[in-house]
């Protein structure tokens, strides 16, 4: 079990009776949700957020093999009993794309106990490999990773590799942000193994079931970017099945695409602040 990274956000003065856990996707970061906690906590000062860095990414260690999403609900369990024991109670937990696959998993384990979980433009169903492989996709991007240098002379060198292989600029400074020093150049703090073998879990398990089991507690709340294939329009339609029969409920994030906290923080936060308990 690995010990996460967090950041306690609050509004200034604040002691909140509540806690939600907000995590990233792949290869991202706590705290590109950053923006999206703290307007969170202004709508809602006696709420406090706790940003994680899931095992391998930004400040959290590597954490023990197998690498899969059981492991990092494990490690999401751990850290909501440590936080309860400081008292803070974690009631609500949301998780971006990996991430919300991640704290769907966490729904099932004893004693998480949460009144909501949160899946940010996250697909609970199982997925071909192929699906994440073109463009700016999961698994193209670490088969380009793979393949470039282990090392860079700096950040600026790093980036040029990336995009020469055909990734967005975009992409490529976001990635450079998990460059950190080595003998002199810089290298991506991830192990790419590690993530690879996560990235195939998070393909290969269908949590639907978790999605609809009304005897795990509380609500399960999927928010569909317009713009994204994520969730796709299969998923669309169970989506509206569940919410027909079970404690689910689909928000439609209009004219966002797949990076909600990029295109659209300011309608996440009104959805968090007015559905929120």
């Amino acid at each position: 079990m690995t010990q996460l990274h967090h950041e306690l956000l609050t509004a200034e003065g604040a002691a909140p009776a509540r806690w939600l856990l907000l995590t990233h996707g792949i290869l991202g970061a706590g705290g590109n949700w950053r923006r999206i906690a703290r307007g969170l906590v202004q709508r809602q000062p006696m709420r406090g957020v706790v940003l994680v860095d899931l095992r391998g990414h930004g400040r959290s260690p590597q954490g023990e093999p197998p690498h899969t999403l059981a492991a990092c609900a494990a490690d999401v369990a751990a850290l909501i009993a440590a936080l309860r024991a400081d008292g803070r109670a974690v009631d609500a937990l949301a998780g971006h794309s990996f991430g919300g696959k991640v704290v769907l998993q966490a729904r099932a384990l004893p004693d998480v106990a949460a009144l909501q979980t949160w899946l940010l433009d996250s697909s609970p169903s199982a997925r071909p490999p192929g699906e994440l492989a073109g463009d700016d996709g999961a698994i193209g991007v670490l088969g380009a990773l793979e393949a470039l240098p282990p090392t860079h002379a700096d950040r600026a060198a790093f980036v040029v590799a990336l995009e020469a292989v055909g990734h967005s600029s975009a992409l490529a400074h976001w990635l450079a942000l998990s460059l950190v020093p080595d003998e002199g150049g810089v290298r991506l703090r991830f192990d790419l193994p590690a993530v690879r073998a996560m990235i195939t879990d998070y393909l290969a398990r269908d949590l639907w079931p978790l999605v609809t089991d009304d005897a795990l507690p509380g609500e399960v709340h999927l928010v569909v970017a317009e713009r994204s294939t994520t969730v796709s329009a299969a998923d669309r339609t169970r989506l509206a099945a569940a919410e027909a029969r079970h404690r689910v409920h689909g928000h439609l994030v209009a004219g966002a695409g797949h990076w909600l906290h990029v295109d659209a923080p300011d309608a996440v936060i009104e959805l968090l602040a007015t559905r929120l308990p």
